[in-house]
């Protein structure tokens, strides 16, 4: 009977402590694929333990050892690692080779977008009248004109409507207008796929959806004023006067864009880079010659890539480690963008899709990096600080890799290889 129970309290405490060694996933940007079981098993083919050897040498023997792993079997990847502090490279393998970036691309849009737009560049959405104001009452048209502010929300609008109020307007006869001519009228970027939960790619949107016109009219009928008048689309014309301006900053659409990941506010930054070209309406091509040109001041060749979209959700993005870390070099020498770009990036153990990675160990609050995540593909591009103190740079993209959490597994050991001493 004894080693009944017994065995009973053994079972019990084994469930238990089994229960407690799964983990959550750690990245919001998740496609549909099952990481099953896989993780644990593969993970043990490329995390051999390496003696203690001096720095940089200890790092490279690990990083060799790691891409020894069954995984590069049946999959590739791009990693290169540079020195910032000694202006040096420290590890390069396939660093030329043409990958899909998934949302590390994001780490090209951002690097340009700072360096064409500037740290102070605000995004705008507008209001604007034409008539008369007679006895309380507007006759003309109000003109709601898009800047592509992926942030503008209800509190914006109420705004807009309060605004409207203080010209002690309470009817209003004519048309409100969105003015969505800033972009192009493009609502899927290239290479997307159809049947994807894509971004609403509307320079005129409110609270993520491109129905502004219509919210106006409904808040400015709740707060008591007659709307005499229909909503359409229209461009603003000369002579019109300004009500009300609502703003959000570069580095309010960063901090969402890097360590959320959001694709609507990487497309955004992707069209305010092809506006600040003077065309109208903005185009991606636009867009996509900015970013040639920042390439080009890195010191690659820009023709060698295919940049089709800001967000990295296209299939037809091609980049290299090699360029990722490139741009990250560029950027760290431009203090301009260095300040903005750095505290953008989600931390390792802290916040945004690295919240829970890397969690404990040296590369904790050290590592800050944008990940990627598509189906097959694993990314991570960013900065982290070796023990000598020495700023670094590092790119690592994982193509091919079917259950991803090995390839998350991956760049967690090549980070912290590069943090520990």
């Amino acid at each position: 009977m004894n080693r009944f129970y017994i065995f009973i309290i053994i079972s019990f405490l084994s469930i238990h402590a089994w229960s407690q060694t799964e983990t959550e996933p750690d990245e919001r940007e998740r496609d549909n694929e099952t990481e099953a079981a896989a993780y644990g098993t593969e993970t043990d083919s490329i995390a051999t333990a390496v003696p203690e050897l001096p720095w940089p040498t200890g790092a490279q023997t690990e990083i060799d050892r790691l891409l020894e792993g069954s995984m590069f079997e049946t999959s590739q990847v791009g990693l290169m690692v540079y020195d910032l502090t000694a202006d040096s490279i420290i590890y390069r393998h396939n660093e030329k080779q043409m990958l899909r970036p998934a949302s590390t691309m994001k780490v090209v849009t951002a690097v340009a977008a700072l360096d064409r737009l500037g740290g102070s560049y605000q995004f705008r959405t507008s209001l604007y009248y034409t008539g008369k104001i007679n006895n309380n009452t507007l006759t003309g048209d109000i003109y709601c004109v898009g800047g592509f502010d992926p942030l503008f929300n209800s509190d914006d609008m109420k705004a807009f409507v309060e605004s409207i109020r203080q010209m002690s307007v309470d009817t209003i006869r004519g048309r409100i207008v969105a003015d969505k001519s800033m972009k192009d009228s493009d609502r899927l970027g290239e290479g997307w796929c159809w049947d994807d939960k894509n971004p609403t790619l509307s320079p005129l949107l409110i609270s993520r959806k491109d129905m502004c016109t219509e919210r106006f009219i409904e808040e400015l009928r709740e707060a008591g004023v007659t709307v005499e008048a229909f909503n359409t689309e229209g461009k603003l014309p000369d002579g019109a006067f300004a009500v009300c301006t609502r703003f959000h900053t570069i580095d309010q659409i960063l901090m969402r864009m890097m360590k959320d990941s959001d694709n609507l506010f990487a497309e955004s930054m992707f069209y305010q880079i092809a506006a600040a070209c003077g065309s109208r309406p903005a185009k991606a091509t636009h867009a996509r010659t900015t970013i040639r040109n920042v390439i080009r001041k890195s010191g690659l060749t820009p023709s060698v890539y295919k940049i089709a979209d800001g967000s990295g959700l296209s299939l037809y993005n091609y980049v290299s480690a090699e360029l990722e870390v490139a741009l990250l070099r560029y950027a760290y020498k431009n203090a301009e963008i260095f300040n903005h770009l750095y505290h953008s990036m989600p931390v390792a153990g802290e916040d945004g899709t690295l919240r829970n990675r890397m969690r404990g160990s040296a590369a904790d609050g050290n590592v800050h990096a944008k990940t990627g995540t598509l189906t097959g593909i694993r990314s991570l591009a960013g900065y982290c600080t070796a023990a000598n103190g020495h700023m670094l740079c590092f790119a690592i993209i994982n193509q091919g890799v079917m259950h991803g959490n090995n390839g998350k597994a991956f760049q967690d050991k090549v980070c912290i290889s590069l943090c520990r001493p």
